[in-house]
């Protein structure tokens, strides 16, 4: 299958001078740009932002809104693509979802976050923080008796898990910083569960 290469050319500019995109969709809380700005501090650019260009030759932003905003007036690179408003809007609402249907592979991980917290403390808290990332690493996922699920004829009747003493309190503990770094009150010990085997099941 032959592609068409849309890149136009790489550039270096100061981040100020990016537009951001009107119809950018992502948000980026505190936690994720004091996560950002650790690992650029840590690493550098090792990455470029996206943009398309417009007629009066000034460049609006596809990807890497947080980065152009933490950059100020630095220069940072940025990939000018041939496309279209349409295209542009389609990359805007795809880029992100598509490399979030990767699977991950829970051996290489664990082994890339022992590494990481053996030496690196802010690139580890990057990867998962460590009240969801130790439980998992520590946790035995081959019970002896597995109960079936409810089904629509029993789930009514209700059903529970159990944990111990000091699985809840990893659990509470993980709540607290949950609603800290989501300044979310609203997060609960079985909504911060269901977040945990979300990771882990993902």
């Amino acid at each position: 299958m032959k592609l068409r290469d849309r890149i136009k050319k790489l550039v270096r500019v100061q981040a100020s001078e990016l537009l951001p995109n009107p119809k950018n969709w992502r948000t980026h809380p505190a936690a994720q740009k004091d996560a950002l700005r650790g690992i650029l501090a840590e690493v550098g650019m090792a990455d470029a932002c996206l943009a398309r260009e417009l007629p009066d030759g000034s460049l609006m932003l596809i990807d890497g809104h947080a980065r152009a905003e933490l950059m100020g007036e630095n220069e940072v690179p940025v990939l000018v693509l041939d496309v279209t408003e349409q295209e542009a809007d389609k990359i805007l609402a795809t880029f992100d979802p598509v490399s979030a249907m990767a699977l991950k592979d829970s051996e290489k991980l664990a082994e890339l976050l022992a590494e990481l917290k053996a030496t690196d403390d802010i690139l580890a808290g990057l990867v998962w923080p460590d009240y969801v990332v130790d439980p998992l690493l520590a946790a035995d996922w081959s019970p002896d008796e597995i109960e079936d699920l409810p089904t629509n004829d029993n789930a009514s009747k209700g059903h529970s898990l159990q944990f111990s003493d000091e699985a809840w309190e990893i659990i509470n503990e993980g709540v607290k910083k949950l609603r800290a770094v989501n300044d979310d009150k609203a997060i609960t010990p079985a909504k911060a569960v269901e977040l945990i085997v979300a990771e882990y099941l993902g």
